[in-house]
């Protein structure tokens, strides 16, 4: 079916004049929507890339990998050059701060903590202002600084609580209580971690909930409480698959229970306990906490008089603390050395033991006050950053505005170049459309011609024909009268092939249903498909007379030269043109010695007029196939016979 609104109202005309008042009016949205999915495209890219580094440099860390990191670390930095995405700026602040605290100059990673620190701020990212900040506060409790490290934590809560960052929260809380106990805030310590182990349950993090439950432990065991903190330890031991899934964790515990029950007097498990917690960290290569694990042996031997073995263990803890720059058990390792040996040894350890209390003292009191130094430099920077900030927003903007203006001058040079286009197309056609409209007045007007001389000869000459034609026989002239008659008939027959077929009275439905019944009978019987189908006002009345003409030439034929008994015509219209297909069953002919009648001819030349396309196949004996097809807005068609 040919919906009737696109060939009444829809012209092509029209169709054009709407999609360039619609490209014009919808113009800078166009551009807008190109230049963001050409931006979008570009970062997706980026973004992908930029994440991509940054886990992998965070994995680097936790698996000790100090030359990988350091390679990541260069890398961010020439991608910061490359981008100025302030991101990667603290992120890599944050790199040199692991890798400084993998080489143990915590007072480097403190500087570098603090930049990425005040690069977050700047950032708006309160998440990373918070991580960054408790970073900063354990190294402050490593440093002894815990005042520091308390003042860190609370500011690290001002923004981790605003966005509920669940699981560093509950590390902040579990820090706050290990500072409160060193600052000798008791109540305060046990008011930390009990808010620590809130956020567990929010958080549900076996490791966290291990690391709360061994400090709560420690805490009661440093008040003398050891059954309290017996308890404890093996609450968190209790722990489903404690062992094979956490074993840093469970050695842990396990050593402080084995300690809690030794200060208890309950020294039946204690040595296996430290043996197999020995074990594990050798084995996790856990160097850090061996130390602490030989002083326990260290103090355990000693206590049953076994002093080869005591000693054995105080210097391995001794050789375990320098390795680590663990300077509580290395002064620890020297009491015990002292105590364990007599004469000029056992005060060589003591005097060790002085210097480096001395030197570790005025080391904490140096540090303290880098950090200080670090703090008030880092505030000063944060100041002077601030006045950067916006003078690189300027900057940022303008590359951004220039890439912009840049992208847009590239669509505004295609856009222009559619809208060039659309116009040629639209003047061509549009003259096209005129020209046709023009030919199709011609038409009419030859139509107009051919009816006065159809009437003239009709009503003039064929009545003065008659007239003469009664003369005649009256005056017994029977031969001349009978051929007069055969003029007058042949006049009255051109008359009808030359009149115009009008569609106003009668329509062209209604034209071809009276031609087919004009010719029809039982032995030449004549079918019609389509016809019904379409809306035969829409296409013009040029277009409709000249199908008329051709269906009545096609028929005449059949009947008369190729001695058909049946007709199929097929009427179908189309977006760009009308089909007419004739196919009859007669003798058919040879198309290529067959020259065309004049009847052919004239219908041919009617076609030519309105650009249609003219297709004869026949075979002897097969029959002939007749195709017409005319275009309903003018587009030229080449003409076949064959």
């Amino acid at each position: 079916m040919v919906h009737n609104i696109s060939l009444k109202t829809i012209t092509f005309e029209k169709v054009m004049v709407l999609s360039y008042n619609y490209i014009i009016k919808n113009f800078f949205y166009i551009i807008l929507f190109c230049s963001s999915f050409v931006f979008s495209q570009e970062n997706k890219g980026y973004f992908s890339r930029r994440d991509t580094l940054i886990e992998s440099g965070r994995k680097a860390f936790f698996d000790k990998n100090l030359t990988l990191l350091n390679t990541i670390t260069l890398q961010v930095d020439s991608l910061y050059k490359e981008s100025n995405d302030s991101i990667l700026l603290a992120k890599f602040y944050h790199f040199k701060a692991l890798q400084s605290k993998l080489t143990y100059t915590n007072d480097s990673a403190f500087y570098y903590y603090h930049l990425s620190k005040d690069v977050s701020k700047q950032l708006n990212d309160s998440l990373a202002v918070g991580r960054r900040l408790l970073s900063l506060a354990i190294l402050q409790k490593e440093a002894k600084d815990f005042l520091g490290s308390e003042i860190s934590l609370i500011e690290a809560l001002q923004y981790l609580e605003p966005i509920n960052s669940v699981i560093y929260l509950e590390s902040v809380y579990n820090n706050l209580g290990i500072v409160s106990e060193e600052l000798k805030q008791q109540n305060e310590a046990l008011s930390y971690y009990n808010k620590a182990l809130t956020y567990n349950k929010i958080n549900r993090k076996n490791t966290g909930y291990l690391y709360i439950i061994n400090n709560l432990g420690f805490f009661y065991q440093s008040k003398g409480q050891y059954k309290k903190a017996i308890s404890l330890f093996k609450k968190g031991l209790s722990k489903d698959s404690i062992k094979e899934k956490y074993p840093i964790q469970y050695a842990l515990l396990l050593e402080n229970l084995a300690a809690s029950n030794f200060l208890l007097g309950k020294k039946e498990n204690v040595l296996k306990q430290y043996n197999e917690v020995l074990s594990i960290r050798e084995g996790e290569k856990d160097f850090s906490q061996l130390s602490t694990t030989h002083i326990n042996l260290a103090d355990y031997y000693k206590n049953i008089n076994q002093t080869n073995k005591a000693l054995f263990h105080a210097n391995e803890a001794l050789k375990y603390a320098k390795q680590t720059q663990n300077n509580k058990r290395w002064l620890e390792s020297l009491v015990k050395l002292s105590g364990l040996t007599t004469g000029e040894q056992s005060k060589q350890y003591l005097d060790e033991y002085i210097a480096l209390s001395d030197s570790l003292f005025q080391n904490e009191r140096t540090l303290k006050n880098q950090f200080a130094k670090i703090r008030y430099e880092t505030g000063k920077k944060e100041k002077e950053n601030t006045v950067l900030k916006t003078e690189n927003e300027k900057k940022q903007a303008e590359i951004v505005y220039h890439k912009q203006q840049k992208t847009i001058g590239w669509l505004l040079f295609v856009l222009s170049f559619l809208l060039f286009g659309v116009s040629i197309l639209f003047y061509f056609n549009r003259k096209r459309k005129l020209l046709y409209q023009a030919q199709l007045e011609r038409i009419q007007a030859r139509e107009h011609e051919r009816k006065q001389i159809a009437k003239s000869l009709h009503d003039e000459v064929a009545g003065d024909l008659r007239l003469l034609h009664r003369k005649l026989e009256k005056s017994n002239l029977v031969d001349e009268a009978k051929r007069l008659d055969a003029v007058k008939e042949n006049v009255r027959n051109l008359s009808h092939q030359l009149s115009s077929i009008s569609f106003k009275k009668v329509s062209f439905r209604d034209q071809i249903i009276n031609l087919v019944s004009d010719y029809y009978d039982l032995n030449f019987k004549i079918k019609v498909n389509g016809l019904q189908n379409h809306d035969w006002l829409a296409v013009d009345n040029s277009i409709k007379r000249l199908l008329y003409l051709s269906a009545r030439e096609s028929i005449q034929n059949c009947k008369k030269h190729a001695k058909a008994s049946k007709v199929t015509i097929n009427f179908s219209v189309h977006k760009k043109y009308v089909h007419l297909g004739i196919i009859d069953d007669g003798i058919g002919f040879d198309t290529t010695t067959s020259k065309k009648g004049i009847g052919l001819q004239n219908l041919q030349e009617r076609i030519e007029e309105l650009n249609g396309m003219l297709t004869i196949n026949s075979e002897v004996g097969k029959g002939t196939q007749t195709s017409i097809q005319i275009p309903l807005n003018g587009w030229t068609n080449k003409n076949t016979f064959s």
